[in-house]
Protein backbone atom coordinates (compact mmCIF):
# COMPACT_ATOMS: atom_id res chain seq x y z
CA UNK A 1 0.00 0.00 0.00
CA UNK A 2 2.59 2.59 0.95
CA UNK A 3 4.47 2.23 -2.70
CA UNK A 4 1.22 3.82 -3.78
CA UNK A 5 1.11 6.24 -1.65
CA UNK A 6 4.65 6.78 -2.31
CA UNK A 7 3.82 6.85 -6.25
CA UNK A 8 1.19 8.75 -6.24
CA UNK A 9 3.02 11.91 -4.07
CA UNK A 10 5.72 11.39 -6.60
CA UNK A 11 3.57 12.01 -9.81
CA UNK A 12 2.16 14.95 -8.02
CA UNK A 13 5.60 16.52 -6.98
CA UNK A 14 6.52 15.93 -11.06
CA UNK A 15 3.72 17.31 -12.41
CA UNK A 16 4.24 20.17 -10.18
CA UNK A 17 7.51 20.99 -11.71
CA UNK A 18 5.78 20.59 -14.90
CA UNK A 19 3.40 23.37 -14.24
CA UNK A 20 6.02 25.75 -12.95
CA UNK A 21 8.34 25.07 -16.51
CA UNK A 22 5.49 25.36 -18.65
CA UNK A 23 3.91 28.60 -16.52
CA UNK A 24 7.41 30.52 -16.53
CA UNK A 25 8.13 29.77 -12.68
CA UNK A 26 11.84 29.13 -14.43
CA UNK A 27 13.27 32.33 -16.08
CA UNK A 28 16.59 31.72 -17.83
CA UNK A 29 19.45 32.80 -16.12
CA UNK A 30 20.33 36.39 -17.32
CA UNK A 31 23.52 37.21 -18.85
CA UNK A 32 26.85 38.48 -17.49
CA UNK A 33 28.33 41.60 -19.53
CA UNK A 34 32.06 41.35 -20.48
CA UNK A 35 34.44 43.29 -18.22
CA UNK A 36 35.57 46.38 -19.71
CA UNK A 37 38.34 47.06 -21.75
CA UNK A 38 41.59 47.30 -19.74
CA UNK A 39 43.56 50.41 -20.35
CA UNK A 40 47.09 50.00 -21.74
CA UNK A 41 49.01 50.25 -18.25
CA UNK A 42 46.79 47.15 -16.64
CA UNK A 43 47.46 45.20 -20.30
CA UNK A 44 51.04 45.30 -20.03
CA UNK A 45 51.21 43.61 -16.64
CA UNK A 46 49.08 40.91 -17.50
CA UNK A 47 50.77 38.22 -19.45
CA UNK A 48 49.23 37.46 -23.34
CA UNK A 49 46.93 34.67 -22.54
CA UNK A 50 48.08 32.05 -25.85
CA UNK A 51 45.84 28.96 -26.72
CA UNK A 52 46.62 25.85 -24.76
CA UNK A 53 48.54 23.42 -27.43
CA UNK A 54 45.41 20.61 -27.70
CA UNK A 55 46.81 16.92 -26.88
CA UNK A 56 46.36 14.99 -30.55
CA UNK A 57 43.43 12.48 -31.01
CA UNK A 58 44.39 8.56 -31.01
CA UNK A 59 41.97 5.99 -32.43
CA UNK A 60 40.75 3.16 -30.88
CA UNK A 61 42.75 0.89 -33.56
CA UNK A 62 45.75 3.17 -33.34
CA UNK A 63 45.71 2.18 -29.71
CA UNK A 64 45.23 -1.43 -30.61
CA UNK A 65 47.64 -1.41 -33.35
CA UNK A 66 50.21 -0.03 -30.63
CA UNK A 67 49.05 -2.67 -28.01
CA UNK A 68 49.75 -5.35 -30.54
CA UNK A 69 53.26 -4.06 -32.29
CA UNK A 70 55.76 -4.79 -29.23
CA UNK A 71 58.96 -3.70 -31.04
CA UNK A 72 57.28 -0.36 -32.07
CA UNK A 73 58.98 -0.56 -35.60
CA UNK A 74 55.49 0.13 -37.54
CA UNK A 75 54.58 -3.30 -38.64
CA UNK A 76 52.98 -6.44 -36.46
CA UNK A 77 54.76 -10.11 -37.30
CA UNK A 78 52.38 -13.40 -36.77
CA UNK A 79 54.55 -13.79 -33.59
CA UNK A 80 53.69 -10.30 -32.13
CA UNK A 81 50.15 -10.96 -33.37
CA UNK A 82 49.51 -14.39 -32.10
CA UNK A 83 51.42 -13.46 -28.59
CA UNK A 84 48.10 -12.78 -26.88
CA UNK A 85 46.90 -15.72 -27.75
CA UNK A 86 49.79 -17.84 -26.86
CA UNK A 87 49.85 -16.38 -23.33
CA UNK A 88 45.99 -17.09 -22.93
CA UNK A 89 46.25 -20.55 -24.43
CA UNK A 90 50.14 -21.06 -21.90
CA UNK A 91 47.85 -20.19 -18.82
CA UNK A 92 44.56 -22.60 -19.46
CA UNK A 93 47.89 -25.50 -20.08
CA UNK A 94 47.93 -26.36 -16.89
CA UNK A 95 50.07 -29.47 -17.33
CA UNK A 96 52.37 -27.70 -20.07
CA UNK A 97 51.78 -30.87 -22.38
CA UNK A 98 50.91 -28.56 -25.11
CA UNK A 99 47.68 -30.20 -25.72
CA UNK A 100 44.53 -28.93 -23.46
CA UNK A 101 41.95 -31.31 -22.53
CA UNK A 102 38.28 -30.41 -21.36
CA UNK A 103 39.01 -30.55 -18.29
CA UNK A 104 41.63 -27.59 -18.77
CA UNK A 105 39.84 -25.65 -21.27
CA UNK A 106 36.78 -25.31 -18.40
CA UNK A 107 38.75 -25.24 -15.44
CA UNK A 108 37.20 -21.51 -14.89
CA UNK A 109 34.40 -22.37 -15.33
CA UNK A 110 34.22 -25.54 -13.58
CA UNK A 111 35.73 -23.40 -10.10
CA UNK A 112 32.89 -20.65 -10.74
CA UNK A 113 30.17 -23.39 -10.35
CA UNK A 114 32.00 -24.72 -7.50
CA UNK A 115 31.81 -21.55 -5.94
CA UNK A 116 28.27 -20.93 -6.71
CA UNK A 117 27.08 -24.04 -5.04
CA UNK A 118 27.33 -23.35 -1.66
CA UNK A 119 25.13 -26.38 -0.22
CA UNK A 120 27.40 -28.72 -2.57
CA UNK A 121 24.33 -30.77 -4.19
CA UNK A 122 25.94 -30.67 -7.58
CA UNK A 123 23.04 -27.87 -8.85
CA UNK A 124 22.59 -24.35 -8.52
CA UNK A 125 19.51 -22.65 -7.10
CA UNK A 126 18.33 -19.46 -9.26
CA UNK A 127 20.38 -17.53 -5.89
CA UNK A 128 23.39 -19.28 -6.31
CA UNK A 129 23.17 -19.31 -9.79
CA UNK A 130 22.79 -15.32 -9.49
CA UNK A 131 26.09 -15.68 -7.53
CA UNK A 132 27.93 -16.24 -11.22
CA UNK A 133 26.72 -13.40 -12.76
CA UNK A 134 29.32 -11.31 -14.36
CA UNK A 135 30.08 -7.98 -13.52
CA UNK A 136 30.20 -5.27 -16.09
CA UNK A 137 31.72 -1.71 -16.07
CA UNK A 138 29.13 0.85 -17.61
CA UNK A 139 30.77 2.42 -20.62
CA UNK A 140 31.97 5.50 -20.23
CA UNK A 141 29.68 8.91 -21.72
CA UNK A 142 31.43 10.25 -24.55
CA UNK A 143 32.99 13.75 -23.69
CA UNK A 144 30.44 16.38 -24.64
CA UNK A 145 31.67 19.14 -27.63
CA UNK A 146 32.51 22.54 -26.19
CA UNK A 147 29.97 25.05 -26.31
CA UNK A 148 30.83 28.06 -28.50
CA UNK A 149 29.88 30.96 -26.85
CA UNK A 150 28.26 34.10 -28.65
CA UNK A 151 29.95 37.31 -28.48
Amino acid sequence: MWRYLVGLAGGVIAMGGGLLLTRGGAQPPATIPPPPAASGASAAAEPASEPLPEATERTREEKRFARYDKDKDGAILRAEYLAARRKAYDKLDRNHDGRLDFEEYAVKTSERFAKADADRSGQLTAAEFATTRVARTPRRAAPCPPVAQDD
